[in-house]
């Protein structure tokens, strides 16, 4: 089993979408993206190749965890490295 590690840019991005989500709407949303991101953790640390490669990064992993919410990582023989969190309404330019 591969531990997974969060880069500092995917740590802020979950912070962002958190003081959105209380900013704009209530807990249960924030309790929801929490959810997603826990869902996420336990697929790959079973299967981590299971989500798509990224069209324009064949070494990134996309994982759509909903309609508002991408995850972006990738795998080493010691490691899962998660790159980015992302709204997917957000420009494709800001993704990894």
């Amino acid at each position: 089993m591969l531990p997974i590690i969060y880069s500092v840019r995917a740590r802020n991005d979950i912070a962002g979408i958190r003081r959105y989500l209380l900013n704009k709407f209530t807990q249960r949303e924030v309790d929801n993206f929490f959810q997603l991101i826990k869902k996420f953790e336990a697929v790959i640390i079973d299967h981590p190749q299971i989500f798509v490669k990224y069209s324009l990064n064949k070494n990134v992993y996309r994982a759509v965890m909903s309609k508002k919410l991408s995850i972006f990582y990738k795998i080493s023989k010691k490691r899962i490295f998660v790159a980015s969190v992302l709204d997917n309404r957000m420009n494709p330019k800001k993704w990894p």
